[in-house]
């Protein structure tokens, strides 16, 4: 048969040590294929078109969590073999041992006499897990380095392990995905990756390879991951189980469709949201957010959102306005409905000692708990502890807090910010939720987080919901999460970073992603390199899922309204930050970038509707359009807006001219109306009022 074919192919002939040689056990579970060794119990079955999902655990039963895979499969049936071969030893003893194969479509998962998983799509090798022991390698290299595929180590005193799991290392292979990491690579071979969330840095264990298939690590556990050149090896630093999906497809976008099938897709995008949103670091009171939006409606600009930042509030964890400068909030969000505009407010899970607050969630066990010393986790303008977004009460008492306070008057969504969540000091073995230690399902925090809002107002509105939130995992795209990059440099260097980010974040499936135009930290707002930084980045946004205007401009020179030495009017504030902020000159090309995003709403629409329908991103690599053409497989530094558009950002201070690569067809620079034939690179002017855009004609 096949797979015995295959098998024996891969094993060849195998001269090996007795003394490892210990019997596996195979069985048919329904449509799965189970098998037991030496105490650990390992499942393989369909998950979807294409697509596999094993598990693997030291502990007789499985724990029944999906983690990411929420979406109920379709019933696939599978053709699982239980087949023999024979094994020589060393001392010409010949022993019959049992192997196994399991096919979902074109996928097709063999597992040799020693517990060792090879992928296979089409009938070719695509992945294979690394062992070098000697009972079990499926290479002719070293056998005596007693590596095994999947390694448990026992924590001391608790019931849960370290695991590592190896892959071999594809010859030539790429892979992408993963979500936002601060670098300047977009191929994250060579590369090892944090399991762990923190500002900026937004993990989903989730990768594209060039080989034609895609791979979950199922696994909200703190770890690490490195995809080598030696191998491939995934570390969850605490976790019960070992859990991961895989699928097959011909291309990106196909291996993107069977993703988001079982993680969830993003509901449609609401068309009155695809244009501007203004903020900055930060609005202190109801008639400084007034007065912007009042200009904004004298300058003839439609404003979608304006959102009031944090320290709107008294202390951290009141999660309600500061009545010394919104007096009537109510009134407030009532104009600027009249104009036209939606409110976001800033809502925190941190909480302060000194917060109303603080007694009633510690008293009922509803914030994080610390393993050992005092409880803190956050010590920014406050002694401060985070809520344990994991415990279903907490949810609802910040939810019935803020509905109170925000959506009952009429706000529209919410800014959920430091929901990593930020803490004090990244040490995540001493946090611990009611779920159990973050160490094991940190990474989690912020989709459940985004929970405590999603699901309420999902009940209390038929407009889809639409909420910002710095952080995400694996699935959040499903709970109206727009993820931003978090608190990043005004500099070209973050600027093109900025870009791998967000393409990686469409290809780990959330295409509802931003990113701070200019940047968020800037030290003079009058300098005219950081001037013409936002202008650039500017024109990069208007190509690109959401405009928003966000950032803190110094100098830090402006005074406190008070010095209460809390609250609202005590926090420092940034310049201003609006479109006419940065001169008439920067105002003008703004302005008309402004318009050509007006002009795309269509189009811009009719791409949201294809992330609804099959998780498409807005904003794709070059290889996500074009997978036939090698040449796409290596750029970076220029993506496609769709299907349409081919941008090329400008990323260096004072560069008026840049190459493009155009692949194959025929495309139109818009700047110049010049047409051009694909299949090459061209080089085109780039000055400070156009960044080079071609149409696919």
């Amino acid at each position: 048969m096949q797979s015995a074919g295959i098998c024996c192919k891969l094993e060849a002939v195998l001269y090996i040590n007795m003394e490892m040689g210990l019997h596996m056990k195979f069985l048919k579970d329904g449509s799965a294929l189970l098998f037991l060794h030496q105490g650990e119990r390992v499942r393989i079955e369909p998950w979807g078109q294409d697509s596999l999902r094993v598990r693997a655990s030291m502990a007789p039963e499985f724990s029944g969590k999906d983690w990411a895979l929420t979406e109920p499969p379709a019933p696939a049936a599978s053709e699982i073999a239980i087949e023999r071969m024979d094994v020589t030893w060393d001392d010409g003893t010949v022993e019959t041992r049992e192997l196994a194969s399991i096919v979902n479509g074109r996928i097709k998962a063999v597992v040799n006499y020693a517990g060792v998983i090879s992928f296979f799509k089409d009938g070719g090798l695509i992945l294979q897990e690394y062992c070098r022991a000697y009972d079990g390698a499926i290479s002719r290299e070293s056998r005596c380095l007693k590596l095994v595929s999947r390694e448990w180590k026992g924590i001391t005193g608790g019931s849960e392990y370290t695991l590592n799991v190896k892959f071999e290392s594809g010859k030539d292979e790429k892979i992408f995905g993963m979500g936002q990491y601060q670098q300047e690579y977009m191929d994250m071979k060579g590369c090892v990756l944090e399991l762990a969330q923190r500002n900026s840095q937004v993990s989903i264990p989730y990768a594209v390879s060039s080989l034609g298939y895609g791979f979950l690590w199922n696994n909200p556990a703190v770890g690490r991951v490195t995809f080598g050149k030696n191998y491939y090896e995934w570390i969850a630093r605490a976790t019960r189980e070992m859990d991961y999906w895989i699928t097959a497809a011909g291309t990106p976008r196909d291996i993107l469709f069977n993703y988001t099938a079982v993680t969830g897709r993003a509901e449609m995008f609401p068309e009155d949201l695809m244009g501007l949103w203004q903020c900055k670091l930060r609005y202190r009171t109801q008639e400084e957010v007034l007065s912007v939006a009042r200009k904004y409606r004298e300058e003839g600009i439609k404003l979608d959102q304006i959102v009031i930042d944090f320290f709107h509030w008294t202390v951290q964890g009141d999660w309600r306005f500061d009545e010394t400068y919104w007096p009537d909030p109510k009134a407030m969000v009532d104009e600027l409905h009249a104009m036209g505009v939606k409110v976001v407010v800033s809502v925190w899970p941190t909480v302060d000692r000194r917060s109303e607050n603080f007694v009633p969630l510690l008293d009922r066990g509803l914030l994080m708990r610390t393993e050992r010393g005092a409880l803190q986790t956050y010590d920014y303008e406050g002694d401060c502890v985070e809520l344990d977004a994991f415990h279903p009460e907490a949810r609802q008492y910040i939810w019935e807090a803020c509905k109170k306070s925000y959506y009952d008057i009429g706000v529209d969504a919410f800014w959920l910010d430091n929901t990593e969540p930020d803490l004090g000091a990244y040490d995540q073995d001493h946090y611990r939720y009611c779920d159990g230690p973050a160490l094991s399902i940190g990474n989690l925090y912020p989709q459940m987080f985004s929970r405590a809002f999603y699901e309420p107002m999902s009940r209390l509105q038929e407009a889809p919901v639409v909420n910002l939130l710095r952080c995400g995992w694996a699935g959040s795209q499903k709970y109206g999460n727009v993820i931003w990059s978090g608190d990043i440099p005004s500099t070209f260097e973050a600027f093109y970073d900025q870009l791998q980010c967000g393409l990686n974040m469409g290809l780990a499936g959330i295409p509802w992603w931003t990113c701070d135009i200019g940047g968020f930290m800037t030290d003079d707002a009058e300098d005219p390199d950081f001037r013409q930084l936002l202008i650039r980045w500017f024109q990069f946004a208007v190509y690109s899922p959401i405009l928003r205007m966000h950032g803190d401009r110094g100098p830090h020179n402006i005074p406190p309204l008070d010095h209460r030495g809390w609250g609202g009017g005590y926090l420092h504030t940034g310049h201003p930050n609006e479109l006419w902020s940065y001169g008439q000159e920067n105002y003008a090309i703004m302005r008309r970038y402004f318009d050509l995003r007006l002009s795309l709403r269509d189009y811009i629409k009719s791409l949201y509707q294809e992330a609804h329908e099959n998780g498409s991103p807005l904003l794709r690599a070059m290889f996500y359009q074009f997978p036939e053409d090698p040449r796409c497989w290596e750029l970076q530094d220029q993506y496609m807006f769709g299907a349409k558009y081919l941008a090329a950002p400008i990323f260096r201070l004072n560069q008026f001219q840049r190459e493009v690569y155009l692949p194959a067809g025929c495309w139109r620079l818009t700047s110049t109306g010049e047409v051009f034939q694909g299949g090459r690179a061209v080089a085109v002017d780039a000055p400070i009022e156009y960044m080079p855009v071609f149409e696919r004609l």
